[in-house]
């Protein structure tokens, strides 16, 4: 049985010299173990409900909710709760706030650390970059959003290593591509040197029908 993916997102640093944080992950996990990524993960309940001190633009929330596999009332929604995860596993897995000063009311399952660091989620700073899905007959599947955000919307640029990215830093986009890699990560940083280089294009959706490059 083929097993559906999750929705997921992900969130792609950059600083002001063009360097972006990739972390390693975990050696032992069912998933890409030991591989650099961009910090993220799946959707949880509360990300539904999370409060926000700024929303996404229309324009990024349009994108990001857009043909959405499984039937949703308001694609915004859906735009708005992607966008929460990629924040919150970003502060789980880096200790990086994405957020403004503030003290929400009331505090959703998930988000009890976040809050307690004294900021609300600012997602008014992210843009829309990509959508890949992870192909079949893999032990974990995703349909993952990616979200870029200036290094300069973190409250700080230092990143704490934990049980899931065991060591981060940030790259030179050409020392990066030296390291071992998924396909979808090396995809996305071909699309960041596009964007750099002034070739902007529709944001990809890319689906993997095996190894290597994307459909």
């Amino acid at each position: 049985m083929t097993m559906r993916p999750r929705d997921a997102a992900t969130l792609v640093l950059e600083d002001e010299a063009g360097r972006i944080l990739l972390g390693r992950r975990a050696g032992g996990q069912a998933f890409m173990p030991e591989k650099w990524v961009f910090p993220g993960g799946r959707v949880d309940r509360g990300d539904w409900h999370a409060p926000v001190a700024a929303d996404l633009l229309p324009e990024v929330a349009e994108l990001a909710g857009a043909r959405a596999r499984r039937r949703v009332k308001d694609p915004r929604r859906l735009a708005r709760a992607l966008a929460l995860a990629a924040v919150r596993e970003t502060f789980e897995e880096t200790g990086l706030v994405l957020g403004v000063p503030g003290r929400p009311g009331r505090v959703p399952e998930g988000w009890q650390r976040f809050c307690a660091s004294g900021h609300v989620a600012d997602l008014s700073r992210l843009r829309y970059l990509a959508r890949a899905v992870t192909p079949p007959g893999r032990p974990r599947r995703f349909d993952a959003r990616f979200f870029l955000a200036p290094a300069d919307a973190l409250v700080t640029r230092d990143p704490i290593a934990s049980h899931e990215l065991t060591e981060l830093c940030w790259f030179e986009p050409a020392a990066a591509l030296d390291l071992d890699l998924p396909s979808v990560t090396r995809a996305v940083l071909g699309l960041l040197a596009d964007r750099r280089a002034g070739r902007i294009r529709p944001p990809p959706y890319w689906a993997w029908r095996g190894r290597g490059t994307p459909d």
